[in-house]
């Protein structure tokens, strides 16, 4: 059974950072994977980062060089990291899971930039 818990959201003015983290439980085969994406109300949901192999990672183009995706084995942790925030990095965030043809999320955390 695969559960992810996210937090890590919160208030921040423009140009500060945040850690969002991701908690979660899968199977062994699964743990070495993980994304995030957000969504902003009445938009789609939009990809933000990906780490597969625990190192490989991708990035959307508007977040590259600005956020960093990691993942710890040993805590069973999605990190994302996030440096000079902008406005229009406000939205819920989402930690996602893909296991055996599934896509599985976290409940979401919000990020608010000022």
């Amino acid at each position: 059974h695969v559960q992810l818990v996210a937090s890590g959201g919160g208030s921040v003015q423009a140009g500060g950072s945040l850690r969002l983290s991701c908690t979660f439980s899968t199977a062994s085969a699964c743990r070495y994977a993980g994304s995030w994406y957000r969504r902003v109300p009445g938009k789609e949901c939009e990809f933000v980062a990906k780490i597969t192999n625990a190192k490989n990672t991708n990035y959307a183009d508007s977040v590259k060089d600005r956020f960093t995706i990691s993942l710890d084995i040993n805590k069973n942790t999605l990190y994302l990291q996030m440096h000079s925030l902008k406005r229009e990095d406000t939205a819920m965030y989402y930690c996602n899971n893909y296991c055996y043809g599934r896509d599985y999320w976290g409940q979401g955390t919000q990020v608010t930039v000022s």
